[in-house]
């Protein structure tokens, strides 16, 4: 039978794939690292690493290994998570990310809501970019994510849908776009569109930045963006055009910018989202006083 500690250096070798860093994350030595492995290996009765001077990597072995290995301690670490949490109670701290200003209203509405609930919880509230936010998660640097669908990451849970908005075309306010009172999905054929940023869920590209509109017009390619505000500075300098939601029209205004009704698009769905190992009484308490808060707060669609 595996030790905690066996289990944790192999997981973590498999994943790092070098001594020195792996050592570093588990707070031992580069030593105590390799004899964990080598015991490992004596047991398995075959190599689970290929060591050179210049790189380690996985054996066939070791990659089945750690794939049937890994879910397992997941599911390990959630099961003893949420028993410590029910022991104790909902205490400590919980990290709330949102991306914007909507969801940052309704990240402050539910922790001011679980607060009062549970005044022994805290919660953080910290504003995440576009770029790498589903990073932000598993690196948990937060522990819930407020951001828009479509969302379906394998090692995370989506949660229920929050609140909805129209979306929007941000055109620079001098292109003939802007004389429109709407536009159409159709419209993308005629001004670049702004590229994503990487980190993003993988489903935004197609659904915010397509390559051809619905009748198959190319759709050119605009400057590559990193946050919102870098996104309206460039499209206000008519570089370009964005699908966004509602909510900008209330919350980033600008003279130079002009936000157009999409009329053939579905609405922006926001959803929580978080890692399914963080799972527990925390998390669920978080997201239902997120629900509640949700009808309080004005988002320029309908709430939860």
């Amino acid at each position: 039978m595996l030790e905690r500690h066996e289990l944790e250096a192999f997981l973590t070798l498999a994943e790092e794939l070098h001594f020195g860093r792996t050592a570093e994350r588990l707070h031992v030595t580069t030593g105590r690292i390799s004899q964990t492995i080598k015991k490992l290996e004596r047991q398995t009765g075959a190599p689970l690493f290929l060591r050179t001077s210049r790189k380690v990597e996985l054996t066939d072995h070791g990659r089945r290994l750690y794939d049937d290995l890994r879910p397992v301690y997941a599911q390990l670490a959630t099961v003893w998570k949420q028993a410590v949490t029910a022991g104790r109670g909902l205490t400590g701290t919980l990290r709330a990310g949102f991306l914007g200003a909507a969801a940052g209203q309704l990240a402050a509405q539910a922790a001011d809501l679980l607060r009062r609930r549970h005044p022994d919880h805290e919660v953080q509230l910290r504003e995440v970019q576009v770029a790498g936010c589903l990073e932000r998660v598993r690196q948990q640097d937060v522990d819930v994510l407020f951001l828009p669908l479509p969302h379906d990451e394998p090692d995370m849970v989506t949660g229920p849908v929050l609140f909805s908005e129209a979306r929007m075309l941000a055109v620079p306010a001098n292109h003939p776009l802007a004389e429109q009172e709407t536009a159409s999905m159709e419209d993308l054929a005629t001004i670049p569109t702004l590229r994503l940023p990487d980190g993003v869920p993988p489903a935004w590209h197609a659904d915010r930045t397509p390559d051809r509109t619905p009748q198959g017009k190319p759709i050119e390619i605009g400057p590559k963006l990193e946050t919102m505000m870098e996104a309206l500075a460039v499209i206000g300098s008519g570089a370009g055009a964005l699908t966004v939601g509602a909510q900008l029209t209330r919350f980033y205004s600008r003279p130079d910018v002009t936000y157009l009704p999409l009329t053939d698009a579905g609405p922006l769905e926001w959803v929580p989202t978080w890692l399914a190992s963080s799972s527990g009484p925390a998390v669920d308490a978080f997201v239902q006083a997120a629900r509640e808060a949700a009808a309080r707060v004005y988002f320029g669609g309908r709430g939860a």
